[in-house]
C-alpha cells in the first residue's frame, strides 16, 4: 500500500540534542565547560537512551524528563563539571529549547503538501515535547505529538509503535517511521513500518534482527520516499 503516514522520532531526528550544551558552550564565562562540551554532550545522550531501555526491561517507569536529568548528572559527574549547579540549570533549561535541523520545517511542509499525516512518536514527556515544538516552530505542520507516557513504557516497546494505528488507523505498511536511531528504526522495522534511519554521523548499522529499509545522510529525502501526489 502507498504511504500515508509519516511518522517522526524527536530527539536527534527532528531536534538536535546537542544543542543545548553547544550552545551552553558558547555563553561567556564558560571556558572549562567550553573545553568538555561535545564530550559531556554524547555521555548526557547515552546515558539518557541507556536508562530509557533499562527502566523498560525492569518496568520502572518514569517521565522522559527524569531520565534526562539523571543522564546529565552522570555525564556531568563523569567530567568533573558535578560541582556547578548553575550551569546543570542552564543545561537543561537550554534542552527545552532545542533547535530543529535546518532542513526539518520545509521537509515537513513537503510531506504537508502531498496530503501526508504527520506525527511526532517520541519518549519524551508532553511538556518536554510541547516546548520543542513550540521553540522549533513546525506546530502547523504536525497532525499530532505521540508520547510513551499514554503506555507507561519507552521504546522501543510495541506497544508503543502500537500507538501510530490508534491515532491515524493506518496500516503498518503505509507507515513510514523516521529516527535517527537505528535501534529505534530497526525495532520499527521489525514492527511492520517502512522505516528511514537518518544516519548523521556514518555509523554502521545495528546487528538486530531487522534493519531499516531505508538509510540517509539527512531528512530532505524524506518526500521523495513517501511518494504521494505533489
Amino acid at each position: 500500500m502507498p504511504i500515508t503516514t509519516c511518522i517522526f522520532d524527536a530527539y536527534g531526528t527532528l531536534f538536535d540534542v546537542g544543542a543545548a550544551a553547544r550552545n551552553a558552550a558558547a555563553e561567556p564565562g564558560r571556558d572549562a565547560f567550553a573545553a568538555d562540551w561535545s564530550r559531556i554532550a554524547d555521555h548526557w545522550r547515552l546515558k539518557q537512551l541507556q536508562y530509557t531501555w533499562l527502566r523498560a526491561v525492569t518496568g520502572d517507569h518514569t517521565d522522559f524528563w527524569q531520565v534526562t536529568q539523571d543522564g546529565l548528572d552522570w555525564a556531568l559527574d563523569a567530567s568533573g563539571h558535578d560541582g556547578d549547579p548553575e550551569l546543570r540549570e542552564r543545561l537543561l533549561q537550554l534542552y527545552w529549547e532545542l533547535e530543529a535541523y535546518p532542513e526539518v520545517p520545509k521537509m515537513l511542509q513537503a510531506l504537508k503538501h502531498k496530503g501526508m499525516n504527520t506525527a511526532i512518536l517520541s519518549n519524551g514527556s508532553p511538556p518536554m515535547l510541547d516546548g520543542a515544538v513550540q521553540s522549533a516552530g513546525i506546530g502547523e505542520v504536525l497532525d499530532d505529538v505521540l508520547s510513551v507516557e499514554s503506555v507507561g513504557i519507552f521504546k522501543p516497546a510495541g506497544v508503543v509503535y502500537d500507538l501510530v494505528g490508534q491515532r491515524f488507523g493506518c496500516a503498518n505498511d503505509e507507515v513510514l517511521f523516521v529516527s535517527s536511531n537505528g535501534w529505534d528504526a530497526a525495532a520499527a522495522a521489525g514492527y511492520g513500518f517502512t522505516t528511514a534511519w537518518v544516519n548523521r554521523a556514518g555509523d554502521p548499522v545495528d546487528r538486530l534482527p531487522a534493519r531499516p529499509a531505508h538509510i540517509l545522510g539527512d531528512l530532505t529525502g524524506i518526500p521523495g520516499l513517501a511518494g504521494g501526489d505533489a
